[in-house]
């Protein structure tokens, strides 16, 4: 993966022979999945290398729209619990293609944070919403928490 390595990463084996991870968010172990893999990964170079607070941040939000039930993959609040950020992460064999983004942007026009991010592990898109032009400006680099607790 195109990510620093998390070599602190709890793993087991359940009773069944599936692999397991602790989720540093949910505070519980969860089945190993490529994708699983790439939020844990992620989650721990958001929080141990670019300043992400742990106690914003939160995997599997659920949604609801009328009866629908969505389910964001990570979310970062900022200190009053407002989402500032929604990151949608896919297996390294997926692409972040434009229906990766529509389907971030759905989950968006619920919680209309200013920054997106998608990754697959391999490749991450970072964007901000400007506000002049009411756009998606893609970023250079997944910005530090710093730079975006404003």
């Amino acid at each position: 993966m195109n990510l620093p390595p998390y070599d602190k990463m709890k793993v087991r084996q359940d009773k069944n022979g599936n692999i397991q991870v602790f989720d540093m968010l949910r505070r519980r172990y969860i089945r190993l999945t490529p994708e699983e893999m790439v939020r844990q990964c992620f989650v721990n170079y958001l929080v141990n290398y670019r300043g992400y607070p742990q106690a914003l941040m939160g995997n599997e939000v659920q949604l609801t729209v009328g009866e629908k039930k969505l389910r964001c993959d990570s979310v970062l609040y900022d200190m009053e619990g407002k989402p500032k950020m929604i990151i949608e992460y896919k297996s390294p064999e997926v692409s972040i293609t434009e229906k990766v983004l529509h389907q971030v942007l759905s989950y968006n026009a619920i919680l209309r944070v200013p920054y997106i991010i998608m990754s697959n592990g391999l490749c991450h898109i970072c964007m901000k919403r400007n506000d002049e032009t009411g756009f998606w400006d893609c970023l250079d680099e997944i910005p530090e928490y710093s730079d975006i607790d404003g």
